[in-house]
């Protein structure tokens, strides 16, 4: 199975009441299928995953393979700050049809680069299906070095890195030295033009949870040589930067709130949009003409 070129969406998980909705994350599927994002990426960062139980995420990617039914990539975020529960999570994602799995670095932890050399490849001995190591700092405490990414590449299953470490420069050094089949994936959405103009393939993408048809376009038209689509990029730039006036993903499930998809419940310790916020994200949805866009 060959992971996908384009626009992934690291996917909200919706709730109702502090459970799982599940009638609302089907309408979201199907409409990230209707509008050609590439991949959903079902509890990473953005999905709540510090949040979601074991029994949870397990129903959640058997959910999302089922309705998905193979028209458009599942890739789990199955990385967890221990090993054990990570190799069990791959496991179970693998089974119940999931194209791929999303790995954290531990977070909390600490590990050193040897550490999580050997965190990673221990869970690739227990799956087949394609990994895609994801390296964010910001919210773990580790940074994968480059070096590391290059030994990790030489595992067969580990055949991509979603980067959020949002310095260009280690981003650059990662696409020179890995081999030229391995996939850099932009974890940022501001830095997605300057990373594909590196050699990148795709976003794994926040914003696509509001404007995928957009995201989907702007990557895909790049990467066919269509510059007009750079020209979008900056014009999105608000987009981006509201999807992370609080912490993600409170803007986002806001945003779709305002879009009538979802109810905008969060769980603890993460808490609804502050007013003042809410009112600046209206503005920038205003502009975008996306407010009760599905109502």
């Amino acid at each position: 199975m060959n992971l996908f070129t384009g626009s992934g969406v690291a996917i909200i998980t919706p709730f109702k009441k502090n459970e799982v909705d599940y009638d609302a994350f089907k309408r979201l599927i199907e409409w990230h299928i209707e509008e050609k994002t590439d991949a959903i990426i079902v509890f990473g960062t953005t999905g709540e995953s510090a949040t979601l139980s074991i029994e949870e995420k397990k129903k959640v990617v058997e959910f999302a393979v089922k309705i998905a039914n193979k028209k458009t990539q599942i890739i789990a975020g199955t990385g967890t700050n221990d090993t054990s529960v990570s190799i069990e999570l791959s496991k179970y994602a693998e089974k119940v049809g999931a194209d791929g799995l999303l790995l954290i670095t531990p977070y909390y932890n600490k590990p050193t680069q040897r550490g999580l050399y050997t965190h990673f490849k221990a869970i690739s001995e227990h799956v087949t299906i394609p990994i895609i190591l994801y390296n964010v700092p910001s919210r773990t405490g580790v940074n994968l070095l480059p070096e590391t990414v290059l030994e990790l590449s030489k595992i067969s299953q580990i055949k991509a890195i979603k980067e959020a470490s949002a310095d260009i420069s280690q981003i650059a050094k990662v696409i020179e030295i890995v081999p030229k089949d391995f996939i850099v994936y932009s974890g940022n959405d501001d830095q997605t033009m300057p990373i594909l103009a590196l050699g990148g393939k795709g976003v794994i993408s926040v914003t696509a949870n509001i404007t995928p048809r957009l995201i989907h376009d702007q990557v895909i038209g790049y990467l066919n040589g269509e510059q007009k689509w750079i020209e979008s990029a900056l014009k999105t730039r608000e987009l981006h930067q509201v999807m992370f006036i609080e912490s993600n993903p409170v803007p986002a499930k806001a945003a779709l709130n305002l879009m009538g998809f979802i109810e905008k419940d969060v769980r603890l310790p993460l808490v609804e949009l502050e007013e003042k916020n809410l009112e600046t994200l209206k503005k920038v949805l205003t502009k975008y003409q996306l407010i009760g866009a599905q109502k």
